[in-house]
């Protein structure tokens, strides 16, 4: 792995040097036409180059004119968030080429940058900027998430392995051997296989939402992003966690703008809402109630859970998207929780250029609100405007609504 990473380090690096040099040819044409004082050839010529140079590019690239306005940029550069509105975005970019225009030095850094205008989602770029002649300057940002990621992973399993796998194979191997001793009770045999059933399903759980949480940390997890109605997404989540709800008499509940689209996994978005209602009933008593509300706000669409549970301490809401965290140790072995269900909400979020909030208050519930940026496309005409057609009620992003 370590060298399947630094080779492809070399490759990416290699090939940003080898663009910086054809693209530098062609600007060098242009100035010894100039320095030997014939017809100065129009900037058509660099252009056209440029494009054929741009066109086989995996990475970002940009052309930028004197006054910093975007000539050219390849949809990788649209894609990662290095332009935005036909403008750089980042100012650590900015700095580079300022700096590139003072002494016409080529510089390369690696930087870590926002995702998107919101969240806590970054993205690692190889970003090399180099003047072109003509008073243009090219940047070019090579994508290095994925490689350092995949890094990252590979250690955090380790010690997620050793942190939780432990136990539930402990606890089987230890009523295996129970069970071994009590053949002879027919009472105890049906006791323990209990309790191996139980532990056979928390670890089975626990794999499943390991390897979730790892593909979501290797890069990628947006490869081919799609509109995708959230009222799609809501309904879906809705109806896998109401069994769960139904066995505890817990009524789940929702409304508001269900008709907003974005830009995302369908099947990640089902997930994360899916986790939050699973959080949501597991913390919640019989006979209560769980809602779920749709907004949009400011460019944001915005999935609000709310429930009547327990809450949180606000010592403790600093840490509970923290993988394997449990808010209540006890009640998290009775219902099976692993921990890593709103570390996965953060990352679905995060790699959908959004964040996750939470309010809480001991004794009076909790609202988690995913938000995630609008794809701004009208809703198909087939599906009617506002609360879905079973709504029972509206839920928005305070605990105080639901109660009333």
């Amino acid at each position: 792995m370590d060298g399947f990473i630094t080779g492809a380090s070399l490759v990416a690096v290699g090939a940003l040097g080898v663009v910086v040099g054809v693209v530098a040819a062609v600007a060098f044409r242009v100035s010894e036409r100039q320095q030997r004082n014939l017809p100065e050839s129009p900037p058509a010529e660099l252009d056209e180059g440029l494009v054929r140079v741009l066109s086989v590019l995996r990475s970002a690239a940009v052309v930028l004119a004197e006054d910093d306005e975007v000539v050219r940029a390849s949809p990788p550069a649209y894609a990662l968030g290095v332009v935005r509105n036909d403008a750089l975005v980042h100012p650590a970019i900015k700095d580079m080429v300022r700096a590139v225009r003072r002494d016409g030095v080529i510089r390369e850094l690696e930087l870590e940058l926002p995702r998107g205008p919101i969240g806590s989602g970054t993205v690692l770029l190889q970003v090399r900027v180099a003047p072109l002649g003509l008073d243009r300057v090219l940047v070019l940002a090579e994508d290095r998430t994925e490689a350092h990621r995949v890094e990252a992973i590979r250690r955090d399993f380790v010690v997620n392995v050793s942190h939780e796998l432990k136990t539930p194979v402990g606890a089987l191997a230890l009523l295996a051997e129970t069970l071994q001793d009590a053949a002879d009770d027919p009472v105890a045999v049906r006791r323990f296989t209990e309790r191996m059933q139980r532990e056979a399903t928390r670890l089975s759980a626990l794999v499943q939402e390991i390897i979730e949480l790892s593909r979501l940390q290797v890069a990628g997890a947006l490869q081919n992003p799609s509109p995708v109605p959230v009222r799609e997404v809501v309904e879906e989540a809705v109806d896998r966690a109401r069994t769960t709800a139904q066995a505890k008499n817990i009524a789940i509940t929702l409304g508001g703008s269900l008709d907003c689209v974005v830009y995302g996994d369908h099947n990640l978005l089902v997930t994360a809402v899916r986790n939050l209602l699973d959080n949501a009933v597991a913390y919640s008593s019989p006979a209560t109630r769980v809602g779920v509300g749709v907004s949009e706000r400011n460019g944001l669409v915005e999935i609000a859970v709310v429930d009547q549970g327990i809450g949180i301490s606000e010592p403790e809401q600093e840490r509970v998207f923290e993988r394997f965290y449990r808010v209540d140790q006890a009640r998290s072995r009775d219902t099976g929780g692993t921990g890593l269900g709103l570390s996965i909400v953060k990352h679905v979020a995060a790699d959908h250029g959004g964040d996750v909030t939470m309010w809480s208050e001991p004794g009076r519930g909790s609202t988690f609100t995913l938000r995630i940026p609008s794809a701004d496309i009208p809703a198909p005409s087939g599906n009617p405007p506002g609360p879905a057609a079973d709504t029972t009620t509206s839920t928005t992003a305070t605990n105080e609504e639901v109660d009333a």
